[in-house]
């Protein structure tokens, strides 16, 4: 056949060979463009006996497609498989055409023709239209596999965005509550089907010890799966205890298969939230606890404050001042002067075992005791002893008071003293002598034995100085840790007790202060001077 009419028959069949490509791009499956190719065959060819197989790599066994054949009845050996793309023409064979043609993905076509319906033999122009309709069945080929790339992509990302919403879902449900078996709960029930695991497991273990379970089913073999072929598993430390997670055996169409990455990066997400969760609960508890402790705080703030006196009687004759400065907590300082009449006053000072609201009580205890004790012209040794009994009556075993009390004849300057268990009280002669105060006793409150207290009595003589104080100056603390001590505070005393008593109390505060610096205060500083003038 010369050239030109070939180049010329070529062209009429240009459009045939696009609506070929067309129909071959259409097909929905592997199959479907196999037969759709075998009608392009026989339509092009007028041959009835076509037979095409397929396999999927080289040392796989051909897989008969169309038509239907057991491969025993086909004689493949008439394909060519050893040098690649292969079209190999026969005369007086069983089939006059054989193709071995490779596929875009590493598999392969294979394709046997026999006879032309007018048994004429295959020329020029039929093995060319053969060789292009072989190219648009490669192209075809080629374009089903980009689509069906970009179908598995669409199908992978859309997943992957229902995931990832499913995911925020969970994790704004999580953060709503603030108890932990719930968020364990839900936190399972959430993250099983998003990653489509048959189960779940939270093991929170102490020590290596597991002291708590949490699993989705509820109902499951732990052990199966800890044991599974298929798992993640993630974890994160709180506190003393460590949470671990356990997703196992991933269900897909095709069974039981690993989990992939987007798995376990949701399962770390949960995870997350999971602790995230546990600390917002924590610190929602601590704010609560805080609140509850300040309003206490508040609460006790407002008893001393009630029962500390504001201003103290003037003594004729006398110099008198206190002062009171609360630590941060409220604690259980209390000082007061009662005047009795006659020219008789009470000056007591008593410390509580204890701050908050519980010292502010027994504060309030002792002062209403005390107010009621003082109308009666009773001892004082047996007014410590009734105070002894009701303070131990009134409060747990770790609250008590540290008493004195000093009843002043402010006529003649004599002292009635009895001091149970509070550090001692200083007298300070005019002529510089200092005397110790502490007869008494226990502090009240700490026992009920029936001990009896002691008194002690005392002039004070014009020029004398009485030096009450509690533990919040002596003990007081710098942040090296350094006590303010009894001996500067005695001879704080000694050397400016020719100040006049209002004077010395803000001086000796001033001092303490001085000596703490920017140190918390720990505990009530409470000091009060009288001087006979």
């Amino acid at each position: 056949m010369e050239n030109n009419n070939l180049v010329q028959k070529l062209s009429l069949q240009a459009e045939s060979f696009q609506e070929g490509f067309e129909i071959l791009s259409k097909s929905i499956s592997l199959v479907e463009m196999i037969e759709n190719f075998l009608h392009l065959l026989r339509g092009n060819f007028l041959i009835s006996d076509v037979y095409i197989c397929h396999k999927i790599r080289t040392d796989f066994k051909w897989n008969s497609v169309v038509p239907k054949k057991e491969l025993d009845s086909v004689d493949l050996e008439y394909i060519d498989e050893s040098k690649g793309f292969a079209i190999k023409y026969f005369e007086n064979k069983k089939y006059n055409v054989s193709i071995f043609l490779p596929l875009a993905d590493q598999s392969f076509l294979g394709i046997l023709m026999g006879d032309k319906m007018d048994k004429t033999e295959f020329n020029d122009l039929d093995k060319i239209t053969l060789q292009i309709l072989l190219q648009v069945f490669d192209a075809a080929y080629r374009s089903f596999l980009n689509q069906k790339r970009v179908k598995s992509l669409m199908f992978e990302l859309n997943e992957k965005v229902v995931q990832l919403n499913n995911l925020i879902d969970t994790v704004i449900e999580v953060s709503r509550y603030d108890k932990r078996s719930i968020i364990f709960d839900l936190a399972l029930e959430k993250i099983t089907p998003l990653t489509n695991a048959s189960a779940s497991l939270l093991q929170i273990v102490k020590e290596n010890e597991i002291i708590e379970e949490h699993s989705f089913p509820t109902k499951l073999n732990l052990k199966e799966v800890i044991d599974s072929k298929y798992k993640i598993e993630t974890s994160f430390d709180y506190g003393a205890l460590r949470y671990n997670f356990t997703l196992a055996d991933k269900e897909t169409r095709k069974g039981v298969t690993d989990f992939n990455d987007l798995d376990k990066l949701l399962l770390d997400a949960v995870s997350r939230q999971v602790k995230a969760s546990i600390e917002n609960e924590y610190l929602n508890n601590q704010a609560i606890e805080k609140e509850k402790m300040e309003q206490e705080l508040n609460v006790a703030a407002s008893i001393q404050k009630m029962i500390l006196p504001e201003t103290l009687p003037k003594i004729e004759g006398y110099d008198l001042a206190g002062t009171n400065i609360p630590s941060k907590e409220v604690g259980g300082d209390y000082y007061d002067c009662f005047d009795l009449g006659k020219g008789k006053y009470a000056l007591i000072i008593a410390d509580v075992a204890g701050k908050g609201i519980g010292a502010a009580l027994l504060v309030s205890t002792l002062d209403a005791a005390l107010y009621s004790y003082l109308e009666f012209d009773i001892p004082l040794t047996e007014m410590a002893d009734r105070l002894n009994k009701l303070i131990f009556k009134s409060s747990p075993s770790d609250k008590y008071i540290t008493f004195f009390i000093s009843v002043l004849d402010s006529n003649s300057g004599e002292l009635d003293i009895v001091n149970a268990g509070h550090n001692p009280i200083f007298l300070l002669r005019k002529n510089g002598q200092l005397e110790k105060l502490e007869a008494g006793g226990v502090g009240l409150g700490m026992f009920d034995f029936g001990i009896p207290f002691t008194g002690q009595k005392s002039i004070m003589n014009p020029g004398d100085k009485l030096f009450l104080y509690t533990d919040g100056i002596p003990e007081a603390m710098n942040e090296n840790e350094e006590e303010y001590s009894d001996e500067r505070m005695i001879n704080f005393f000694q050397s400016n007790s020719h100040l006049s008593s209002d004077e010395f109390v803000k001086s000796i505060v001033q001092d303490v202060k001085a000596h703490v610096v920017s140190a918390l205060q720990s505990d009530d500083i409470t000091a009060i001077i009288l001087k006979r003038i």
